[in-house]
């Protein structure tokens, strides 16, 4: 997972199904003076339950095979994420006594306690999958991971002879002993710990042997699709690593450190990105937060690593425990088997998808022209980045009536067609400036880099400010039309990379409106120089006027449904956290306003609750794409209004991030972002309804014919067509509420969580 992931309180020592029931409050009233008593989940729990419905795609057997493989992968990551950033977050609160942080009142202790019993349930049904399902069912395909004693003679003197001519020159044994103190370990680093005895002194000694990451992790052995895990490899060379000595057993391990940038310690420096450099090197020797162990590894070994890092390590926190070791199956590090999703076996992958050329731009004209003439509204990966977003900035970059480019960059994608267009118009002499966010997680070596390449062709970089994250998708280009200078603009959900919008679904808005041209002006001054720009005529930008904005917004729907004209919201985002808007949603629902909120990932509001959010149904879309994109529609008696942009609704997006949301204005886009809305909330085949005590349950077709958000979007870039001349100002259907049982529609559904108790 923006790394995006592709996530019940409970007594430390209590499951969730034994979870009190005097710790969930029954009810909330907007009248209430605090928004900081509401009934809430827990975040990191959340999370949690978003991960295993990305598991559960591995389990369905409606995925194709080496897609589903994909899945267990992408789980994996998330997650080493998790624990590298969230779960290490915890660990510093716990030591510095910090109490629970409301509206969630579970300390972090105790979170401690739930997610740890949480992902062990996730664990054991990750190794299920894998060992009694993936590599069985593979297996019968002719793909495999074998082991050195499953090969032939022929194949292992092959291996042999890779191991001997690229693997051995690369490895470095590390004793363990007097005179070799424990060595670093790397975050996220493959290691095997190796018991060898000197046959002259009996004596016996520890070693630790890092599995190279610049080295393939499958090793082909000669058979099509057969590869051999490349510890395995190692493992079976270890003699030639310690000459002379009696090698008597190996296991493999592998440890996570703490790995968030301590943003806190940044406080205006004289230069922000020799700061965040320092930043990215010390994160290097963050402390430990997780160790991973193949599970028959001894316990003897297992405690000398325990050891060994708690007494090496300069630990802020508390050294780990035998709570912290995941013991896991031979095989750790099951991102890497991304790899497997690449194997050209047609009928085990998802079939090829290309994306679309929008109509307006088929005919080859100039897309400048195309947006003078009205607005443009793309859809990826349904519909062509290339052909439109990268197509927008070439143009610029070579349209000698463009003068200026402007440009935000929160993460991009190697030799992209964006950067190149960047740098041949400043190479033409155009004005062009980037602000590039040195920031964003685990990508901040990545953007340094682009940053001094681009400054080097002589384009204007900036670097944001310390603690406010630039995290808004915007571009503006100015151009001599032969009426006078025209800014023309393109406001995105999601990151200018084009490996990105291949695989996530964002929305993007092409636009010359000169209100949102001369906002976008004044929001590119307030970056590159010196502003407290407050005001803006159409643009929804945090940290300014969004909060207040979407609170506005929400209140007015109550307003409208209190006097009998009707309310409707319709959000969709990665992540709702934020407990003002969580206490607005609420009050609304009570005023009798109808919600839906299509939350692919971390939602702490309950629905279903009666008389404090039984108008509100929440669900996640999960599949072949990661869920992207933001809307927001309101029903506004009528003149409805809708929204896209960067912003989820959390306390990081609305109070310290630069985000920008973008009024969409042609009621013929409204049509468009309509039909998708409706495909989401229709969708019987990708979605999980949260239920008011916690749990998600799995939506099934049954009798009913099989709608499945993506599969309708390949065939249509905005999803169900809406009929009707009136269709863009009629209300949406209404849902029933989250908490209601099967529809008797023929809809079935499965629960995801066996019925667990979740927080209140």
């Amino acid at each position: 997972m923006e790394k995006e992931g592709w996530v019940s309180h409970q007594s430390p020592q209590a499951s969730s199904a034994e979870q009190p029931a005097a710790a969930e409050p029954l009810s909330w009233s907007a009248s209430m003076p605090d928004p900081m008593a509401l009934p809430y989940l827990n975040r990191e729990l959340s999370w949690l339950d978003f991960n295993s419905r990305v598991l559960a795609e591995a389990m369905d057997e409606r995925v194709p095979l080496l897609e589903r493989l994909k899945f267990l992968a992408i789980f994996s990551s998330n997650l080493d994420e998790f624990y590298m950033v969230r779960v290490a977050g915890l660990r510093r609160r716990v030591a510095s006594g910090a109490p629970a942080e409301a509206p969630d009142p579970l300390p972090p202790l105790d979170q401690l306690h739930a997610i740890g019993a949480r992902v062990k349930e996730l664990l054991e049904a990750r190794r299920d999958c894998l060992r009694d399902t993936l590599l069985p069912a593979l297996a019968k395909h002719g793909v495999r991971v074998v082991g050195m004693n499953d090969l032939t003679t022929e194949e292992w003197s092959a291996v042999d002879h890779y191991f001997e001519s690229q693997v051995f020159p690369v490895l470095t044994p590390l004793a363990v002993d007097p005179g070799h103190p424990f060595p670093y370990i790397s975050n996220l680093s493959l290691s095997l710990a190796v018991e060898v005895r000197d046959p002259v002194t009996g004596a016996e000694h520890f070693a630790r042997v890092k599995v190279p990451r610049s080295l393939p992790r499958w090793v082909p052995v000669g058979r099509k699709h057969h590869f051999v895990p490349l510890e395995e490899v190692i493992g079976a060379n270890l003699t030639a690593l310690f000459p002379g000595m009696e090698v008597l057993r190996w296991f493999t391990f592998r440890i996570t450190r703490y790995s968030d940038l301590d943003l806190g310690q940044m406080e205006q420096p004289e230069d922000l990105l020799a700061s965040i450099e320092q930043q990215v090197f010390q994160r290097r020797f963050g402390e430990v937060v997780r160790l991973e162990v193949q599970r028959d590894m001894p316990d003897g070994i297992r405690s000398l690593l325990l050891e060994e890092l708690g007494a090496g390590e300069q630990q802020e926190v508390a050294p780990l425990t035998e709570a912290d070791v995941h013991c896991l199956d031979e095989l750790l590090e099951l991102g890497d088997f991304m790899m497997f999703a690449g194997i050209d076996i047609p009928e085990l992958r998802d079939p090829p998808f290309t994306p679309r050329v929008p109509d307006r731009l088929r005919d080859g004209r100039l897309i400048f022209d195309v947006i003078r003439e009205r607005d443009l509204l793309v859809h990826h990966p349904f519909e062509s980045f290339g052909a439109t977003v990268e197509q927008f900035l070439e143009s610029a970059a070579n349209d000698p009536n463009v003068l200026a480019i402007k440009l935000t960059l929160y993460r991009t994608s190697g030799d992209t067609a964006i950067v190149r267009a960047l740098t041949e118009a400043a190479q033409r002499g155009k004005q062009v400036a980037v602000l590039i966010e040195l920031q964003a997680r685990f990508d901040e070596q990545n953007n340094i880099a682009w940053a001094r390449t681009l400054e080097s062709y002589g384009i204007h970089v900036a670097y944001g400010l310390p603690g406010l994250k630039t995290h808004a998708k915007t571009v503006l280009v100015v151009r001599r039309d032969p009426d006078g200078i025209r800014r023309y603009v393109h406001i995105g959900t999601g990151n200018y990379n084009s490996k990105t919008a291949r695989l996530y679904t964002d929305m993007g808005l092409f636009t010359c409106n000169p209100s949102i041209g001369a906002d976008l002006s004044d929001l590119f001054n307030s970056l590159t120089g010196v502003s407290r720009q407050k005001f803006y005529r159409k643009l929804l930008v945090a940290p300014a006027n969004l909060r207040d904005r979407t609170l506005e917004l929400l209140a007015r729907e109550g307003e409208h449904a209190r006097a009998g004209r009707g309310g409707r919201v319709i959000a969709k985002m990665n992540a709702l956290v934020d407990a003002p808007t969580i206490a607005a949603l609420y009050a609304a629902s009570q005023a009798g306003v109808k919600i839906d909120l299509i939350i692919r990932g971390t939602c702490c509001l309950r629905p279903g609750l009666p008389g404090v959010s039984e108008n509100i149904r929440v669900r996640s879309i999960i599949g072949r794409y990661l869920e992207h994109s933001r809307i927001v529609y309101v029903g506004n008696a009528g003149q409805p209004e809708y929204y896209i942009g960067s912003a989820d609704w959390m306390p990081r997006n609305l109070d310290r991030r630069v985000e920008v949301m973008v009024p969409i204005e042609d009621p013929a886009l409204h049509q468009q972002i309509r039909g998708v809305l409706e495909t989401c909330l229709r969708d019987n085949r990708q979605s999980w309804d949260l239920q008011s005590d916690g749990t998600y349950e799995r939506q099934m077709p049954g009798d009913e014919p099989v709608r499945s958000t993506h599969a309708i979007l390949m065939r249509s870039p905005w999803g169900i067509e809406v009929s009707g001349t009136s269709a863009a100002s009629a209300p949406f259907p209404e849902s029933e509420p989250s908490s209601a049982v099967p529809d008797g529609g023929g809809g079935k559904r499965t629960r995801s969580t066996k019925g667990r108790k979740r927080n209140g």
